[in-house]
């Protein structure tokens, strides 16, 4: 799940660790990845006082002078401001309120994600593995990336629920999909130029191995709403895969309709991803291909996808 999020090369500089701030530690049994949540629980203990709305300089001293080093660098890619932070809690208040009960949620999902993180280095060694930054952000956006790590206002994420009603499975979820955009070198660069195919199976490909890793998909409604129509849908890509993404009606068009959800793109290509692993006899080499995909229309060919097939 990119929504137009910067997933600017991330090599081996993932594993470096920011200066100036103490992040969380690793869960305990893995070393391989910090997930940093620390931003949450001290915006939280301020949450109460009506000034970090109303004082923008209070916001600035109380919470963003302190903030983690994951915190920084999505403030910096994002225009999180202590006024754009102020106004959303004023004029969202719900949103915040409602993230709260959501925050408590976070231990399990630190553990889960562990979980994944170590289930990926088994099935794919060569991994890399980038901080994870768990914040509070301005409403907005739900998740960005760039060379030092992985960041998710946690705000905005708890409130995407038509993803996912349990807000613990929309984290571990979504954060495991978009830590599979990490390791594959089709997502490290995006074009005006990418097909319909191209961008379909860079998505596709993390959904797939997400639910490899944390146990399912992100985009669980397109599940849902694809049910019976597996054919006619996939027809419809067939004929259109080869057109521009960023003009299409399959990937990055928002949330849609009720008749024709945004991102349908990412079920197909997840079908196609999944119907190549189905008959892959040798499944580890399968899933390095996944991931290391470097020409969708080859990998096209390899699948034996057809539209409507069963998986």
């Amino acid at each position: 799940m990119r929504w137009r999020i910067a997933l600017s090369t991330l090599g081996a500089a993932l594993l470096a660790s920011s200066g100036g701030h103490a992040a969380d530690a690793p869960a305990p049994g893995s070393a391989r990845v910090a997930i940093v949540t620390s931003d949450v629980d001290r915006f939280y203990a301020l949450y109460d006082d009506p000034a970090i709305a109303a004082q923008p300089d209070v916001l600035a001293t109380r919470y963003l002078a302190d903030a983690s080093p994951g915190l920084i660098e999505f403030m910096a890619m994002r225009r999180i401001t202590p006024e754009r932070v102020a106004k959303a809690l004023r004029e969202k208040p719900d949103l915040y309120r409602d993230a709260r009960g959501c925050a408590k949620t976070l231990g399990n999902v630190r553990g889960r994600l562990t979980a994944a993180t170590d289930r990926l280095a088994e099935l794919y060694p060569p991994a890399i593995f980038p901080p994870i930054t768990i914040a509070m952000s301005r409403g907005t956006p739900v998740a960005a990336a760039d060379g030092k790590g992985l960041y998710v206002s946690l705000e905005a994420l708890c409130a995407a629920k038509f993803f996912e009603a349990d807000d613990e499975d929309r984290f571990v979820h979504v954060i495991a999909h978009e830590y599979v955009h990490a390791q594959q070198p089709l997502a490290q660069v995006e074009s005006d130029s990418d097909s319909v195919l191209h961008a379909s199976l860079v998505e596709g490909a993390a959904e797939f191995v997400a639910e490899q890793i944390g146990g399912w998909v992100a985009y669980t409604h397109l599940h849902r709403w694809a049910a019976g129509r597996e054919a006619a849908v996939e027809r419809d890509f067939s004929a259109e895969k080869d057109g521009k993404a960023n003009d299409s009606r399959w990937v990055y068009n928002q949330l849609g309709t009720p008749d024709w959800p945004g991102d349908l793109g990412y079920w197909v290509g997840y079908r196609i991803v999944k119907s190549y692993y189905s008959r892959a006899p040798d499944k580890a080499a399968a899933l390095k291909a996944i991931i290391e995909m470097r020409d969708p229309a080859a990998f096209l060919a390899a699948s034996g996808w057809t539209p409507g097939m069963k998986l």
